[in-house]
């Protein structure tokens, strides 16, 4: 294994590992500071519990989150020195004010932790709400560095150096708002069909409590709202995709050549070689409508990009198909669990619904597991696009496949630890008559 692919391979280990608690970190707060507010608003005790059960799930995803990231601000500069001499100076700012609204997460998880029954119930509440805050706000916040690789812009090069820098470039940069609208959405849907899918396992086993039905209604609540405006945000992103990286969209399209009338393909295998796709399922000029609302607009396809300067199709194809399926699949979960709740007076308990919100709570991690790999995969070979190729920003040390296996046993230590932990945090209901702090034993 040579040092660029095993620099690109611990890069991507280290993120699509990071990017589940960013987004656990992201939506869970959110969840817990809704059931606080319906426990405040109805005085029903089994909506504190939720609350200070998914505290402390945060809580634990927000440490695993913080050595995970940590060893991913190593990384870059150990692995990528040369881009960080370049940009340093670019993208160090966004770092920075991440880390501020990473400390004020912080602060705020411990006095909501520590403040139940030493805080005032609205007071208490009111700790939790800079918790959701600060954990989007870093979300958003970081992305703006991502974005300003994806669409640089504010400097001007010099003798090989980036001069007359924009202090604010990351924030200007065309492809942040739609990049953190829509990696805000997912990290919400991700993370609420997760917990949906914990819950219907509760009931499948015949935990049919308040406590249950009330934490599959809230996390579905979230997951489905978010769900279905998510193609509002994916038509944003792929329309500036279309703008600023053409390239991006004609691999995850599989479109190899520049055309009118587009068609959107659906599936298939690309085979980059012969220029062609097989298998696939061709919609007549969809793929033109969806980029420019108008079926004769024009799409650049890889024809248009030297071959050395194209994505690889086939990774950045699959992973774009994954990331639409599994949405479609979890926006029909979501709108059939309200179908039924509303049809049945608000009896969810059907096996087949139950199932199915199971078998979808994975997918929410898939789709953004698999959007991100379109994000970062097809926009290679460049680590800043048309600027800096990734093979001149990575490290001329060659011990690099060595922390790369290193790196992966520790993430995988890490990832077995949590689940345990959680595990053993998955409780259940309250006990009848025992209090919001006395549980029992169940598989929820």
């Amino acid at each position: 294994m040579d040092t660029l692919t095993a620099a690109r391979g611990q890069m991507e280990v280290s993120l699509a590992f990071h990017i589940i608690f960013a987004a656990v970190g992201i939506g869970l707060p959110l969840l817990m500071v809704i059931a606080e507010g319906l426990w405040l608003r109805t005085g029903r005790e089994h909506y504190r519990a939720l609350a200070q059960k998914w505290a402390k799930a945060t809580a634990l995803t927000f440490v695993v989150g913080a050595v995970s990231g940590t060893a991913l601000s190593f990384e870059l500069g150990l692995l990528w020195p040369r881009f960080m001499a370049l940009a340093g100076g670019v993208v160090g700012p966004t770092f920075a004010l991440e880390g501020y609204a990473f400390f004020i997460e912080a602060i705020f998880i411990g006095l909501y932790l520590y403040g139940w029954d030493r805080l005032s119930p609205r007071a208490h509440w009111l700790t939790g709400v800079p918790v959701a805050v600060s954990g989007a706000a870093s979300g958003v916040l970081v992305l703006a560095a991502n974005a300003w690789m994806q669409t640089p812009g504010g400097f001007q090069v010099a003798g090989g150096r980036l001069v007359a820098v924009d202090p604010l470039a990351p924030f200007k940069a065309t492809a942040w708002l739609d990049m953190a609208l829509h990696s805000t959405l997912s990290s919400y849907i991700a993370t609420s069909f997760a917990v949906a899918g914990v819950y219907a396992a509760g009931m499948l086993r015949g935990r049919r409590d308040a406590y249950h039905r009330s934490a599959l209604g809230i996390a579905l609540a979230i997951g489905t709202v978010t769900a279905l405006l998510q193609p509002l945000s994916g038509d944003i992103s792929a329309r500036r995709v279309a703008r600023t990286q053409p390239a991006k969209l004609a691999a995850a399209e599989a479109l190899f050549r520049t055309q009118r009338r587009a068609p959107l393909l659906l599936g298939g295998i690309p085979d980059a070689a012969a220029g062609r796709t097989r298998f696939g399922l061709e919609l007549p000029g969809g793929l033109s409508l969806l980029v420019g609302h108008d079926l004769d607009t024009e799409v650049k396809g890889l024809d248009s990009v030297p071959p050395e300067q194209r994505p690889n199709v086939l990774v950045t194809h699959l992973a774009f198909d994954t990331m639409i399926g599994s949405a479609m699949l979890l926006i029909a979960a979501g709108v059939a669990y309200w179908v039924v709740r509303r049809r049945r007076k608000g009896d969810v308990a059907r096996p087949w619904l139950l199932r199915a919100l199971l078998a979808s709570s994975p997918l929410g991690f898939l789709a953004l597991e698999a959007g991100w790999l379109v994000t970062e995969v097809g926009r290679q070979p460049w680590v800043i696009y048309n600027v800096m190729p990734t093979a001149d920003a990575v490290t001329p040390v060659t011990d690099v496949p060595v922390t790369f296996f290193g790196f992966s046993v520790v993430y995988l230590a890490l990832g077995t630890a949590l689940v345990l932990l959680l595990r053993r945090l998955a409780t259940g209901a309250p006990a009848p008559g025992g209090g919001a702090e006395e549980e029992v034993r169940s598989v929820a």
